[in-house]
């Protein structure tokens, strides 16, 4: 029998379980099988596990994928800025001072600004969530999942810190976590008053800090005036973080940011330092609170009437380069 008739009615397909079909597509083309190699299996999307995982865990809504945005943003914010805190107080200097705290809250920034920025617009701040608000960048529907979002991730990386530092705060305090004293540890979560600020006068420095706070964002982004080049700005807005603390961070610890310190404070208040978290320093937690609140618009209205209100569009591209989205102010 010749080889012809052998191979007459073969079928690669019938004995090759590892074959994909030739380009071509035509019956006849002699290539029309070839081996797949083991590698190329991995190369369609449809058939990975992971592509099926994605497509399962999709969310559709942009308002649930910005809340997330946010959440995660400010994980990676608070739990580099609080465990630099933590290092530095349980370790009694001996691992970092107060230079360690501003660079880790101010690394903290640029990375929760780089792992959330193109989804959410990485406001990280209750104030500046509202202020977009109320300027009319940001639809009032959305301000709860923003809010929602920033204290979700601020509750969870306070939880993550102190499990971290557990046994250190353990050993630290002997058991007895305490808010005010000698070993007081409540302050590596949230921010207290030095003991010789008045309430008034920590207001007034959380006002003034926040207030430069959205100055410094408004230099760094604003396209109508001198803005940063592309791809640093979050860079500069942790640089912007370091300068505050540097400069304006011994009288009240900068909290700068409602969803920065309300969160921390109600965990701690859960785990073990009680409610004395609230009462401290004349009842100082609101001041966190409102403060910020009030600085974030103040800084955005100086801002305005010095600069932006005088400083015209430029055309370019067809587009106005003024023309603010709903990431800036």
């Amino acid at each position: 029998m010749s080889l012809e008739s052998r191979m007459e009615g073969f079928r690669p397909e019938k004995y090759l379980t590892d074959v994909i079909p030739h380009s071509c597509g035509s019956p006849s083309c002699p290539r029309r099988w070839q081996l797949r190699s083991s590698w190329s299996y991995r190369l369609e999307p449809e058939s990975t596990m992971l592509e099926k995982i994605r497509k399962a865990l999709t969310i559709r809504s942009v308002t649930v994928r910005e809340m997330l945005a946010e959440a995660l943003g400010m994980f990676v914010l608070m739990v580099f800025g609080l465990s630099t805190v933590a290092q530095v107080v349980l370790g009694n200097g001996n691992y970092g001072q107060q230079l360690s705290i501003n660079l880790g809250f101010g690394i903290g920034v640029t990375l929760g600004i780089h792992a959330s920025g193109g989804i959410s617009g990485a406001h990280l701040n209750a104030a500046i969530t509202l202020t977009h608000c109320i300027l009319g960048n940001l639809p009032w529907r959305k301000l709860p999942a923003y809010v929602i979002g920033q204290c979700l991730g601020s509750f969870v990386a306070s939880a993550t810190v102190f499990a971290m530092y557990y046994d250190a705060l353990y050993d630290y305090t002997q058991g007895n976590f305490t808010v005010t004293g000698p070993n007081a540890t409540a302050s590596i979560f949230s921010t207290y008053p030095a003991p010789y600020m008045s309430v008034l006068g920590g207001f007034f420095s959380e006002f003034v800090a926040t207030a430069m706070l959205l100055l410094g964002i408004l230099v760094i982004h604003d396209e109508k005036n001198n803005e940063a080049l592309k791809g640093t700005q979050a860079l500069l807005t942790g640089l912007l973080v370091v300068g505050i603390g540097l400069g304006m961070g011994m009288n009240t610890g900068y909290a700068l940011n409602p969803s920065r310190d309300l969160p921390p404070r109600i965990f701690t208040a859960i785990a073990g330092w009680g409610i004395e978290v609230f009462t401290a320093g004349h009842y100082w937690w609101w001041v966190p609170l409102t403060a910020p609140l009030v600085g974030s618009l103040f800084g955005v209205l100086i801002y305005k009437i010095f600069v932006d209100f005088h400083n015209k569009p430029v055309l370019e591209s067809g587009n106005e380069k003024g023309v603010m989205e709903s990431s800036t102010l």
